[in-house]
């Protein structure tokens, strides 16, 4: 493990901190919001913070707080989620009474609920932090679904594993730094710049055919795009932003020329970075 602090937002046993063991020791927030001002204050080094999950989607506050903070994302990594139901020893689904987690946790598990009618969800602000609500409060009627490190961290025995409704549960992360004075990650082993990512934000005139036009930018290099999402714009009401990101670097000739163009009618463009990807 290496010096770097990395913030992440949860209890020890997140799967938030999983990806930050990726890169050095884990700083943990209780909010997304206190993970960015640890990195604009140089409590720490880096953040790792979920971007979009491949079956609940994005998670659009950190996108907002992309905008909010000043800072610069330096790579990204997949955690694969694996949700366990966890228990005191001895605890069992016939006599369980409730089980806690993260909300989008809970709706990962439908299937659980629909064939344990005797046992009801309860929300958590994490799912780490609703096994360690479990561990202190030695109720063997209450259960938790979390991390396989969390139940370890905790002390909770693995009632049931591989606990989502759908195999393919993956989460991306944004491993971002301070704007101002960047740190790279391309020291560690794992980062690999194979293949580059660059994510911008823009906004638009509200006029005819002007996203047609934001994206020919692109197109007409053959630039491929693999993702486009929008936002509503905080500072109008009803206007919106549009969040994109391209393969290849900010320095490669074709997406420099490409920004150049957006630029010249576009009414804002934020480049958040160019960045490779950090292996488990």
């Amino acid at each position: 493990m290496t010096n770097l602090i990395i913030a992440y937002q949860g209890e020890p046993g997140a799967y938030s901190e999983i990806a930050a063991l990726r890169l050095g020791r884990p700083y943990p927030c209780c909010s997304f919001e206190e993970v960015f001002s640890a990195v604009e204050d140089r409590r720490a080094d880096f953040a790792v913070i979920p971007m979009e999950n491949s079956l609940g989607g994005s998670i659009h506050r950190n996108y907002d707080l992309l905008l909010e903070h000043p800072v610069v994302i330096t790579a990204e990594t997949f955690v694969k989620v694996e949700h366990c139901l966890l228990g005191l020893p001895g605890s069992s689904t016939d006599t369980a009474r409730r089980v806690l987690s993260h909300p989008q946790a809970l709706a990962q598990c439908r299937n659980f609920f629909k064939t344990h009618p005797n046992i009801q969800e309860e929300v958590a602000y994490d799912t780490a932090g609703s096994a360690q609500f479990i561990a202190g409060q030695q109720d063997p009627s209450k259960l938790a679904i979390a991390s396989k490190r969390a139940g370890e961290l905790y002390g909770l025995e693995i009632l049931q594993e591989n606990l989502a409704d759908e195999e393919w549960n993956i989460t991306r992360f944004f491993c971002i730094t301070h704007a101002e004075h960047p740190k790279s990650l391309e020291h560690l082993t794992g980062y690999s710049t194979g293949q580059y990512k660059t994510s911008i934000a823009f906004t638009l005139p509200n006029e005819q055919g002007s996203l047609f036009k934001a994206l020919a930018t692109m197109a007409l290099r053959d630039i491929d795009l693999t993702k486009i999402e929008s936002r509503p714009f905080r500072q109008k009401a009803f206007e919106y932003l549009f969040h994109v990101d391209v393969i290849g670097h900010r320095d490669d000739p074709a997406i420099e020329h490409a920004l150049s163009h957006l630029r010249e009618f576009a009414t804002m463009v934020r480049v958040f970075g160019s960045y490779g990807v950090v292996a488990p």
